[in-house]
């Protein structure tokens, strides 16, 4: 396994510092023992959506810094970077060559327009209606030249991000170049961002089409792993899609564990978050924050739909009633799915229930990941969510240096660094897993590598959270509060 089974932080090039410079400084200051990997979230030029609207991946967008930048970042941390799969940005080369030309354009067969995917170019609302989309709106977007004429153009997400045809030979050359080019940089992993949506065919979902997925990972891991870099392919769905994934030896992420975890300390069982923990995958990267937001799709078939309703409910009570503000229709929100929140916001600012939290995430099966605003145990950014009408960025606060230097030394935040450092230290993660014996109203997890044997046992009532360490080797234990 090319990566090191340590805690990871998932980060905008911009959000601990003012660019990748001053995160590298706060990397080395405040988190060297603490992680062992960077998720650095897009550092490309972006015309929208925080990065996730590449012009290209050639470049580092000067704002942030150059390729040096990165490479001193990779050669202290496993470096994780972004591969957006479904689409490129509207305000490309490829696009805008094709917008200016039309079908004469070099890079025409590149993109899903309505006259490549149907014999009269149009597509009706009944087949656009069983299309699995994230927004309230049909999967197009249309576009005008300047001799008047109008074309629908494939467009899952954003305006600014315009689908690609997967199926072009120009798309496959254009796209491999790149990949190969960001396999050759200093990063263990490649995330294949919305791959999922990369499958069209008319008359179906145009969501995780098999056989083409399969071949299309395929395809894309093929380009990568010459470099010895891995891929991560990203998927919010059913979590039957993680299982998938996973039978055929790629790593996949765990989404469902956030509301999992939710559910568990909100109503003080441990029943549900049990049964997902002796079925999920091994090969996996674990989340309670992200970026985007907490996956309520994630849990569907894990939960009851009343237990699912319920764990929201307590959501709306605990995290300042953000998901009905922020989810409305005034809000610019990538999709629907989700509940825009901060981790410890959710959790009603509680810190020892937030440490229990981090501490299932920790114990539980894969590679754990930390949001920069949970590692800061962030609270909802309103102001930045009002004023932007994004109801993402509730959970998407720019910490300078100076509020870095006070956040870190706040103690949730200093009890959070001790767990992390256990996690990414202790050698008995990269063992045998187990659930213990333990009433509803508690948990208990171990991680046995002999000598090296960890447990946790979480008190679900009280939030009490106690980690013993045994060396059996030495006949030493070590216990200690979370």
């Amino acid at each position: 396994m090319t990566l090191k089974n340590n805690v990871q932080l998932i980060v905008y090039p911009d959000s601990l510092g003012g660019d990748l410079a001053e995160l590298h400084y706060v990397l080395r200051r405040y988190l060297s023992r603490a992680i062992g990997g960077v998720h650095l979230l897009p550092f490309y030029p972006s015309s929208a959506d925080r990065g996730f609207a590449p012009l290209t991946y050639d470049e580092v967008d000067p704002v942030f810094g150059t390729w040096r930048d990165i490479d001193l970042i990779g050669k202290e941390f496993d470096l994780i970077i972004d591969f957006m799969v479904n689409h490129i940005s509207m305000q490309s080369v490829y696009f805008q060559d094709y917008f200016e030309k039309g079908a004469d354009s070099e890079f025409a067969d590149m993109f899903l327009s309505f006259n490549k995917l149907s014999p009269d170019g149009e597509i009706s609302k009944a087949e656009l209606a069983k299309v699995y989309t994230r927004k309230p709106r049909p999967p197009y977007t249309i576009i005008q030249r300047a001799d008047g004429s109008k074309e629908k153009v494939w467009c899952t997400f954003d305006y600014e991000q315009i689908d690609l045809d997967w199926e072009s030979p120009k798309t496959r050359e254009v796209m491999r170049r790149y990949l190969i080019q960001l396999s050759r940089t200093r990063a263990k992993m490649i995330r294949m961002d919305a791959f999922a949506y990369s499958t069209v065919k008319i008359g179906t979902s145009c969501f995780f089409l098999e056989p083409q997925v399969w071949q299309l990972l395929q395809w894309l891991q093929d380009f990568v792993s010459p470099f010895g870099v891995e891929i991560l392919p990203e998927v919010h769905e059913h979590y039957s899609y993680h299982q998938k994934i996973s039978s055929r030896g790629y790593w996949t992420y765990d989404f469902s564990l956030p509301m999992l975890v939710l559910h568990t300390l909100y109503h003080h069982t441990s029943r549900l978050l049990k049964q997902w923990l002796a079925i999920c995958p091994r090969k996996q990267i674990t989340t309670l924050d992200t970026h985007d937001g907490i996956g309520v799709v994630d849990v569907l078939d894990l939960f009851s739909p009343e237990e699912i309703q319920r764990t929201l409910d307590g959501l709306d009570e605990k995290g300042a009633n953000t998901r009905k503000i922020f989810s409305g229709p005034e809000y610019r929100n990538l999709d629907i799915y989700q509940v825009n929140c901060t981790y410890y916001s959710a959790l009603a600012c509680n810190d020892d229930s937030y440490l229990a939290a981090r501490a299932i995430q920790f114990f539980s099966p894969g590679i754990p990941q930390v949001y920069y605003v949970g590692l800061l145990a962030g609270e909802n950014d309103i102001e930045l969510a009002q004023q932007t009408k994004n109801g993402r960025d509730v959970n998407r606060h720019n910490y300078t240096l100076d509020e870095i230097a006070v956040e870190i030394q706040k103690p949730v935040v200093q009890r959070l660094l001790r767990l992390m450092e256990f996690r990414s230290t202790c050698r008995a993660f990269d063992g045998r897993f187990a659930i213990e014996d333990a009433p509803d109203d508690q948990i208990k997890l171990s991680w046995t590598q002999l000598p090296h044997r960890a447990v946790l046992h979480i008190d679900l009532r009280t939030y009490t959270t106690r980690i013993a360490y045994y060396d059996e080797e030495k006949e030493a234990m070590a216990e200690f509060l979370a």
